[in-house]
């Protein structure tokens, strides 16, 4: 177990739980009781999105060199380090939710967190740990200002804002959750 508790540090977990839950608890203070429910998807998509982020700062070692030459198979690991943050992210919120007013359901909740890990853990391999975080923000800004998904481009751009049982979103999301995952634990994060 001392193993885990090492690799927990070393990927700043501690911190990065913190800040999920602290930005979590933020955004569900701030928006209050606002009685109508599910109404409004941008909130939760703002929620996952600044969870995954947050999660990203542990998708890099201390030290890159080290990583590539240590002893053990990094494959595994980095996959499940993917899957468990995403999972965390998404537990948060949920468990927030339980509080008061829900923010999203959990076929929502589910799909986003799993296609923004994927997405933070393809920018780790495209960018980085560091700059992990960019693409989720990118996709995310653009989401919130692009125009209606009213063709299948803009519903593919626009995924994590359309509703939980729309299949352009939901095939989006896997593909970027089983893309972003396979390129990290394969080539791990770039130099």
């Amino acid at each position: 177990m001392r193993w885990l508790t090492l690799y927990a540090r070393s990927r700043q977990v501690p911190a990065s739980l913190a800040a999920v839950v602290i930005s979590t608890v933020a955004v569900w203070a701030l928006t209050g009781d606002r009685g109508g429910g599910l109404a409004d998807p941008r909130l939760p998509a703002l929620v996952l999105t600044a969870g995954a982020m947050a999660a990203s700062v542990g998708l890099g070692g201390q030290d890159l060199a080290l990583d590539r030459t240590a002893a053990i198979r990094w494959v595994p690991r980095r996959a499940a380090h993917v899957l468990l943050a995403g999972a965390v992210v998404g537990a948060v919120l949920l468990t927030v939710q339980t509080i008061g007013a829900d923010m999203a359901t959990a076929a929502f909740v589910v799909r986003d967190s799993a296609g923004l890990m994927g997405l933070v853990a393809l920018g780790a391999a495209l960018s980085g740990g560091q700059y992990a975080w960019t693409l989720p923000f990118a996709w995310l800004s653009f989401s919130f200002f692009a125009p209606p998904p009213t063709t299948a481009p803009m519903r593919v751009a626009s995924w994590m804002l359309l509703p939980p049982g729309a299949a352009a979103g939901t095939w989006t999301a896997l593909v970027l959750t089983v893309t972003g995952t396979a390129a990290y634990a394969l080539a791990g994060p770039r130099r």
